[in-house]
């Protein structure tokens, strides 16, 4: 991907495939710990989220500063780029990492959602404005002299996967996975003509052919 167009294109092509055809092209391809956790939910369960990561790694930080707290959250809010997901490994279980003003300000600057490996608040708010957000769950506690962020556009770990910056996500109904980056466009390349298979294997079983049959002739199921 050369440019910021081509990133649109993919992102778009990827959003279209769903997280089943893209599990089992990363699998054949001998990739490992793509697959995020499946407590992580959406908020939004009908609607998908891809897009590469804005990453941010952060810290509990109970005696903090309200002000200081603050001042940190809203410095990373202007550092989001447009078209990206933010990704955030916040490591606590405590307060929300995602509320209403928050995303109303990541959604007017073209950030298309966000994954939280903790909790987000605000929930009907995000639902309204159809700001996408996966986590563990909700909670009306923020963030104000609890938490502040260490580091961002970093390497960070959900459960046993790596992100990197810039690598894709999708998340759908059954949950969300990591594209690397570089193998992005094979992915979904692979992924389109696996779901094109797909679709011809669905005609030829609901046309009364047998299951093992199918396999036989298209070589999946």
């Amino acid at each position: 991907m050369n440019d910021m167009n081509d990133e649109t294109s993919m992102t778009a092509r990827l959003e279209a495939c769903y997280t089943g055809v893209v599990h089992d092209v990363l699998r054949a391809m001998g990739c490992r710990d793509f697959a995020l956790p499946p407590e992580l939910r959406p908020l939004m369960p009908e609607k998908r989220l891809a897009g590469p990561a804005f990453t941010i790694v952060g810290k509990s930080a109970p005696s903090a500063d309200p002000h200081e707290t603050l001042l940190a959250w809203t410095g990373l809010l202007s550092k989001a780029p447009a078209g990206h997901v933010w990704v955030s490994q916040p490591n606590d279980r405590i307060v929300a990492q995602m509320g209403e003003l928050s995303a109303e300000t990541l959604k007017d600057k073209g950030v298309r959602g966000c994954v939280a490996d903790g909790y987000i608040r605000d929930t009907d708010f995000l639902i309204d404005i159809g700001f996408q957000a996966w986590s563990r769950g909700h909670t009306p506690r923020d963030i104000v002299g609890q938490w502040l962020p260490t580091a961002y556009d970093v390497e960070i770990r959900i459960g046993d996967v790596v992100i990197n910056p810039g690598d894709f996500l999708l998340g759908d109904r059954d949950g969300l996975v990591r594209i690397p980056r570089d193998l992005l466009e094979v992915v979904v390349e692979r992924s389109e003509v696996a779901m094109s298979t797909e679709s011809e294997v669905r005609k030829s079983i609901r046309a009364g052919m047998d299951p093992q049959e199918a396999y036989l002739k298209y070589g999946k199921f």
